[in-house]
């Protein structure tokens, strides 16, 4: 099973959609197998988002991504990074289809309520990132059977 990193925004945090969203990736069937709050600094985020620290707009990346504390989540699934993507819709909220988290939740590039690793690289990189040793849990729920065949799981 994969693992994959999100990252609950301070959009999502400030709007009180933590609940909502949780619930959705639960009731998908991904396992929730590590969750903290954190408060985000700058060299964590300049880390995070290296790809970005060019941008004219990073200033305002740091300082969206800095409100407020965030909950980071490791979820398990089968092609977990695959189907979270999926889940969370388009980066622009604008752009996501209605279903999605942020089509369903946000009308934004930057204030689009969730991060999700982009590949399961990616996901391995964040994920020691952003939690550490023993902070990650291996456990599989009783549901499994309910979830997958038995060629899945």
């Amino acid at each position: 099973m994969e693992k994959t990193l999100v990252i609950l925004k301070p959009s999502a945090i400030e709007r009180g959609l933590v609940g909502q969203i949780l619930t959705r990736f639960q009731q998908k069937g991904l396992t929730i197998v590590g969750m903290k709050m954190m408060q985000l600094d700058e060299k964590l985020l300049r880390e995070h988002y290296a790809h970005l620290v060019d941008r004219a707009f990073f200033p305002w990346l740091l300082a969206s991504m800095m409100a407020t504390p965030v909950i980071v989540l490791c979820l398990k699934g089968r092609d977990a990074v695959r189907v979270v993507r999926l889940m969370t819709g388009a980066t622009n909220g604008r752009e996501a289809l209605p279903g999605t988290i942020r089509g369903d939740f946000s009308l934004s590039g930057q204030e689009n309520i969730v991060h999700a690793s982009s590949s399961l690289e990616d996901a391995e990189v964040e994920l020691k990132r952003f939690f550490a040793d023993g902070e990650i849990y291996d456990w599989v729920p009783q549901s499994t059977p309910f979830l997958y065949a038995p060629d899945e799981a």
